[in-house]
């Protein structure tokens, strides 16, 4: 986690074109707000917080999306011992439901969708 945190702060600082490509957050199934926004937690059914990579908002979300620097901030910790490299949800919501690597998986999804250039300055 540690170094992935140092990774994402890096690539924020010099190319934050390509951060803003990286764990993107979508807006509620058929909206175009009530954007996830990343916390500690996934309380998808009472305020939109989500802490699976890229995940998506509920009623009362944020107005943009948020992306690779706000998942380091507010999910990893910055210390990178939050939800790395799997998500958590709180007890009462579970939704969506935290799977073995799945912040890992989803983050790595988001570095091969990159364009080849992207993915020398990334490398």
């Amino acid at each position: 986690g540690k170094d992935f945190v140092q990774f994402a702060k890096t690539l924020g600082i010099s190319h934050s074109d390509i951060d803003g490509k990286i764990c993107k957050t979508k807006p509620k199934s058929g909206a175009a707000d009530n954007f996830g926004k990343y916390g500690a937690k996934s309380d998808i059914a009472t305020d939109s917080t989500t802490t699976l990579r890229a995940g998506e908002g509920h009623t009362s979300g944020g107005t943009g999306p948020q992306y690779l620097r706000d998942f380091v901030e507010k999910t990893l910790k910055e210390d990178g011992n939050g939800n790395w490299p799997t998500s958590t949800a709180k007890a009462h919501d579970k939704k969506p439901t935290p799977e073995a690597n799945d912040n890992a998986k989803a983050v790595a999804k988001d570095l091969v969708d990159l364009n080849r250039d992207e993915k020398t300055i990334v490398a």
